[in-house]
C-alpha cells in the first residue's frame, strides 16, 4: 500500500509512470484569455470554475496536448475568504475549490486514453498575495500577523488535502515570512509539495530574503519533495538554481519562470519583454540540477511543446 506521507519525487515518478525530467505545464490564464474568457476579476482564472469550467478543462487539455506531465490546478487565486467575499456560502466555497482539482481530473482521464501513462496533478497553494488581487505576490508587505496567514493558508490547504491532487503546488511565494507559515501547516499534512518562490533578482525573494536563507530553511522538510522558483524573469533562473543548489542538495529542484515581461497591478497589463531565450535556455537549467521545468505567466503551450522535444532529444 502507498501512503503519501512518505511520497519522494523519485516514488511519484516511478508509481505514475511519468518522464523524469518532469515537464509541466504554463501559464494557465494565459491560455484561458487565448480562448477568449475575461479574467478581469478579483477571482482571474478561479472564476471559471462556476461560470465555464470547460474552459478550464480545455487549456489543461492543451497543455497535455503540447507534452505537460504534470498540470496545475486552477486554485492559485481561489480561497475559502475570496469566494465568500463575492457572495458564496461556506459550503459553495469548498466545492468550487475541490472542482479544481475535478476538472483537471476530467482532462487527465480524457487524455491519458490516449497514450500509456498518466499525468500528475499539482494542486496550486498561491500566496495570501494573489487572494489580495493587489499585485502584493510581487513584494510580500501585506501588513497582515502570522496568525492571519496561517488561518487564511489551512483551510484551502486542509481541503485540497482530502481531494486526488498528487501533491500541492505552493507557488509565488514572495516572502520568508509566509513560507515559514506554510512549512508549518504542510509538516501536517498527508500530500508533499513543492514550494516556489518568486524572487526580483539572481539571489534574493521579493521580499529581500536570499533565496538560499530559503533553501537551507526547507533541506530537510519532511513534506517537501522540490524546491524552486516560479513567476520570475527567466534570466535569473540560473542563478538561482546554483544558489539553491548549494543549500539543499537532496530536495529537486523546480523551475517555471515567467516570460520575462513586466506586470503592471494597476492595469493588470503586461509590457516589455526579456530578450532572454526561454526554451533554448532550459537544457542549461537542466544541466545545473532543475529536475522539474516549465513555465508561468505569458508562457504558453508553444514554448511547453518546445521544452518538450528538447525532453526527447535528452
Amino acid at each position: 500500500m502507498f501512503h503519501w506521507n512518505s511520497v519522494t519525487l523519485s516514488d511519484i515518478i516511478l508509481i505514475m509512470n511519468v518522464k523524469y525530467p518532469l515537464l509541466i505545464d504554463g501559464g494557465l490564464s494565459y491560455v484561458l484569455e487565448n480562448q477568449g474568457c475575461d479574467l478581469n476579476h478579483k477571482l482571474w482564472s478561479a472564476k471559471l470554475l462556476e461560470t465555464d469550467p470547460e474552459a478550464i478543462v480545455k487549456a489543461h487539455t492543451t497543455y497535455l496536448n503540447s507534452g505537460a506531465r504534470c498540470i496545475i490546478t486552477s486554485s492559485y487565486q481561489a480561497s475559502i475568504p475570496g469566494f465568500i467575499e463575492i457572495g458564496y456560502t461556506i459550503a459553495e466555497a469548498k466545492k468550487l475549490l475541490l472542482k479544481s482539482v475535478e476538472l483537471a481530473q476530467i482532462a487527465i482521464n480524457d487524455f491519458s486514453k490516449k497514450v500509456n501513462y498518466k499525468p500528475l496533478i499539482a494542486a496550486s497553494i498561491g500566496s495570501y498575495g494573489a487572494y489580495l488581487a493587489d499585485g502584493s505576490e510581487y513584494h510580500g508587505n501585506y501588513m497582515v500577523s502570522d496568525e492571519m496567514l496561517y488561518e487564511f493558508h489551512l483551510d484551502r490547504i486542509q481541503l485540497l488535502d482530502s481531494s486526488k491532487a498528487d501533491f500541492f503546488a505552493c507557488e509565488t511565494i514572495p516572502s520568508f515570512r509566509e513560507a515559514k507559515v506554510l512549512s508549518e501547516i504542510l509538516k501536517q499534512t498527508n500530500k508533499s509539495a513543492w514550494i516556489s518562490f518568486s524572487c526580483k533578482d539572481g539571489n534574493s525573494l521579493n521580499d529581500g530574503t536570499k533565496i538560499d536563507q530559503c533553501a537551507s530553511f526547507f533541506s530537510n522538510h519532511p513534506k517537501i519533495i522540490a524546491i524552486g522558483v516560479n513567476c520570475t524573469d527567466p534570466k535569473y533562473i540560473s542563478s538561482l538554481i546554483k544558489l539553491i543548489k548549494t543549500k539543499s542538495k537532496e530536495k529537486k529542484i523546480v523551475v517555471y519562470p515567467n516570460s520575462g515581461e513586466t506586470y503592471h497591478s494597476m492595469s493588470k497589463t503586461w509590457s516589455g519583454g526579456s530578450k532572454f531565450d526561454f526554451v533554448s535556455s532550459v537544457q542549461q537549467w537542466l544541466a545545473l540540477g532543475a529536475d522539474i521545468v516549465g513555465g508561468c505567466c505569458r508562457v504558453g503551450p508553444r514554448q511547453i511543446s518546445s521544452i518538450n522535444e528538447i525532453l526527447k532529444e535528452a
